[in-house]
């Protein structure tokens, strides 16, 4: 799905001898993404550092292509599989002697190459735990002796003769480990929970590498609006406009590829009548917050170059989900009427493309990414991800992930209020809901997501949560409402802290709030008979419900 190194063919090679030329280097890193949801976050760090990385395909690429590309070094990603299941890598690539630096899965499977013994973990750990090191050591130049990181593996590697060990954690013996020029740790130092994880890149790439020279990456708007620009010319373009951030950061970008273009002709467009706006907005109501229609209205309405169309689809939705019990199923359900309702307004407006705010992390957690061989979970299925619309897409945010969108979109003017409102899932409120989606239980989740975020914010804690929302959940409880017994539905609230969706922590919101917010949500909803909170971080849980 993304470009990926496979072969050092002759075009591959001249296209890489091209790309040096304009960076004006000769050093490359190799990144071999092995499945992991973290895989482009450890990319995204690379490109912070400026260094020139082309992510590797591990069931393609053998030892000779890498010769042939002749690598300052080589980073192996974490992932689903095992070390002793093998996956797919040529373990020739370790005997070169370029330096490696192998996370988690990486890290097992160059010790199970030498022979270290790699086992499953009788205590497996997940989330953040503290790092110790001790010693003088390259790789932790710069780094405290303890330090947060965050781990998420159930195999283990064993101390061995044969592995200088260099850190440690609680249930982690061998945390960190050095094996002449091969290097492995088994944490994500990609992530934000680790906290001196862009200094061990540094450190990896510029001191144990030997890595010289900083490429400034260009201006990321700035290429996607040339981007955009080449491609649309003087077509329509039909944009799913949501109301949240990834969204209007694609109008704001396709608003500017448009203004670019027109110097270059005529401010009308060949395939519209003139003065006509060149791409339609399209909002579909039915399982949305409650302010998200407000918002598409108030920011984009009324403009010459886009109009919004709000189409309500809450019939379609509620037939299509009629039965579907399992989120995935009532994902699938979601995706259908999605794409033909894009479809069929695409037809009428005449779009030659449709435009969605797709990130990387939606195309990671349905499976897919780097075109690579290796084993990736499927963690849930995304709306907007693998739609084979019958026009072609424009994903600008495709190599994204929330916070380099919303930056994105800070360099362009979006506004801030749409840049810092929560994310909220494609599906909407239908993965807030377990079990069948019914117009009641449709109107109680939109009644306790408005009565929670209010509060947030009038609390002041909404700008500090990355994310808040509530679950309708399948339990009953019994309780009493006046003189009543009642029997009502239990609402689980959850509000989390992150950066990019990847990973996350339960937010500790104050429990005197969370009571406020309980009696106001069993007060003001007769169909509630109790509210929890769930403190699950992710992993293991994901963000979402389902």
């Amino acid at each position: 799905m993304l470009q990926t190194f496979k072969q050092a063919d002759h075009q591959t090679l001249a296209d890489i001898a091209e790309e040096k030329r304009v960076r004006k280097t000769d050093e490359l890193f190799l990144l071999f993404s092995l499945g992991s949801q973290f895989d482009h976050l450890i990319k995204q760090k690379l490109d912070t550092l400026g260094v020139f990385c082309l992510v590797a395909d591990p069931a393609s690429v053998t030892a000779d292509d890498v010769k042939k590309l002749a690598p300052k070094g080589i980073i192996l990603s974490g992932g689903p599989a095992s070390a002793y299941e093998l996956p797919p890598f040529d373990g020739k690539i370790f005997d070169l002697g370029i330096p490696v630096l192998g996370v988690c899965l990486g890290f097992q499977m160059w010790a199970y190459h030498i022979g270290v013994p790699v086992t499953l973990s009788e205590k497996r750990e997940f989330g953040t735990h503290t790092f110790n090191f001790s010693g003088d050591n390259p790789l932790f130049a710069g780094v405290p002796a303890k330090s947060p990181v965050m781990e998420t593996h159930g195999d283990i590697i064993n101390p061995d003769p044969k592995l200088e060990i260099i850190g440690t954690t609680d249930n982690t013996p061998v945390a960190a480990a050095r094996h002449g020029h091969l290097w492995g740790v088994q944490f994500h130092p990609e992530v934000t929970e680790t906290q001196y994880g862009g200094q061990i890149y540094e450190n990896f790439c510029f001191g144990i590498c030997g890595g010289r020279d900083r490429f400034p990456a260009a201006e990321m708007a700035a290429q996607k609006i040339h981007e955009l620009a080449a491609a649309i010319r003087s077509k329509k373009v039909l944009l799913a406009l949501s109301g949240g951030t990834d969204s209007a950061v694609v109008a704001y970008l396709l608003k500017s590829a448009i203004n670019s273009n027109k110097p270059h002709g005529s401010a009308a467009h060949q395939d519209a009548p003139a003065g006509k706006p060149s791409v339609l907005g399209v909002y579909i109501k039915g399982i949305d917050r409650p302010d998200d229609e407000h918002n598409v209205h108030k920011y984009f309405s009324g403009q010459d170059w886009i109009k919004v169309k709000t189409v309500d689809a809450t019939k379609e939705f509620l037939a299509a989900l009629k039965g579907k019990i399992s989120m995935k199923d009532k994902r699938l359900a979601m995706r259908g009427i999605y794409k033909q309702l894009l479809e069929q307004q695409a037809e009428t407006f005449g779009a030659d493309f449709i435009a969605q705010g797709t990130l990387y992390t939606d195309v990671s957690e349905t499976g897919g990414g780097y075109d690579s061989g290796a084993k990736k979970a499927q963690i849930k299925i995304h709306h907007n991800v693998n739609l084979e619309f019958s026009l072609p897409e424009l994903q600008p945010l495709l190599d994204c992930v929330k916070d380099t969108g919303r930056n994105i979109g800070r360099s362009l003017g979006v506004p801030e209020e749409l840049l810092l409102r929560h994310p909220f899932p494609g599906p909407g409120l239908i993965v807030r809901i377990e079990g069948e989606v019914t117009a009641e239980k449709l109107a109680i989740a939109r009644k306790v997501d408005g009565i929670f975020i209010e509060e947030l914010r009038q609390a002041k804690l909404y700008d500090s949560v990355w994310q808040a929302g509530a679950v309708v959940t399948a339990s009953n409880i019994t309780g009493t409402k006046g003189d009543d017994a009642v029997e009502g539905h239990v609402v689980a609230l959850w509000a989390v802290w992150s950066v990019n969706g990847f990973t996350a922590r339960a937010a500790e919101l104050p429990y005197e709030f969370l009571k406020h917010v309980s009696r106001r949500i069993t007060n003001e909803i007769r169909e509630v008979g109790g509210v929890v909170y769930r403190i699950s971080d992710k992993p293991p849980v994901t963000i979402e419900w389902g």
